[in-house]
């Protein structure tokens, strides 16, 4: 057995039947189905890398993901994930945007920032200048708007049950990432500073800017200081500044991504929640802790 692939269906949309699971294996010729998680999620059995195509056409349009995964170091040592829009459902910045009546306009830039048509660096200076003057105190009620991804519990508390180390690294701001990783047990979080005096934005983030090659830096640095080789390392994110970490991982998902990051990253996790990335470790759901 040189490759597994693994089928985790969206919980909220379908079920993942003995039907769905034996077209595609059929459509690969694969071994025995190991079921990790009845009506959501299985394992299949490969002699070869997956024909992607033909798997796709055998789940016919049904929200199951298909992750493709080595069998050998299947669980991973280090989780290093992204937070707006990958361990917590929205983006922060665009919150605090909503707060001061201008979520549209910092909207729009943070979705062609996400997608890689605009400098990160300089989006995020844009985008943190058109909040001068706003009070601190959205930054609490920003906090109160904030819903984790499902799964996100489980990811975090699983994978650091097993020793793994976990890592939130954002583009965002300190203020979110430190209350995310306490809630969710992250052991160290990187990000931006927003900088503010007497109560009130400044419309400044603190220098240097944690942007993508920061993020690639954080995982190569954290995987060094662990022990960890790069192949056991797990990375997650959505956006363009999430690419360079997905690509160097050992397992690099991209979850729930934007146009440009789905097409270039090799593993995609378009329809399931955060719990995908641990079936892809191999972890059954009675395994799994939070």
């Amino acid at each position: 057995m040189h490759y597994i692939l693994t089928l985790v269906a969206n919980r909220e949309a379908t079920t993942l039947t003995p039907a769905i699971v034996n077209r595609v294996r059929d459509a690969l010729r694969a071994g025995m189905p190991v079921i990790l998680s009845p009506g959501e999620a299985a394992d299949i059995p490969l002699t070869s890398v997956p024909d992607m195509d033909l798997v796709h056409a055998a789940l016919d349009g049904a929200p199951v993901d298909a992750i493709p995964v080595r069998p050998r170091g299947r669980r991973k040592g280090l989780l290093i994930a992204d937070m707006d829009s990958t361990i917590i459902t929205g983006e922060t910045l665009d919150e605090l945007a909503d707060l001061a009546g201008i979520g549209e306009k910092i909207a729009a830039i943070t979705a062609r920032a996400m997608n890689g048509e605009i400098d990160f660096k300089d989006a995020l200076r844009e985008r943190v200048g058109m909040l001068k003057g706003l009070s601190v105190d959205a930054l609490d009620q920003t906090w109160e708007r904030i819903r984790l991804t499902p799964g996100a519990a489980e990811l975090v508390a699983t994978m650091r049950a097993r020793g793994a180390l976990t890592a939130l690294v954002s583009g965002g701001f300190t203020f979110f990432t430190g209350r995310v990783a306490e809630k969710l047990g992250f052991e160290l979080h990187r990000s931006n500073e927003l900088l503010h005096a007497d109560g009130i934005l400044l419309g400044t983030v603190a220098e240097p800017i944690l942007d993508g090659t920061a993020k690639l830096d954080a995982l190569r640095d954290l995987a060094a200081e662990r022990g960890v080789q790069l192949k056991a390392t797990l990375a997650v994110g959505d956006g363009a500044n999430d690419l360079d970490m997905l690509r160097e991982a050992g397992l690099g998902v991209a979850y729930h991504a934007k146009p440009i990051v789905a097409a270039e990253a090799r593993v995609r996790v378009d329809h399931a929640d955060l719990r995908a990335l641990l079936f892809a470790q191999g972890y059954r759901a009675d395994e799994f802790i939070g």
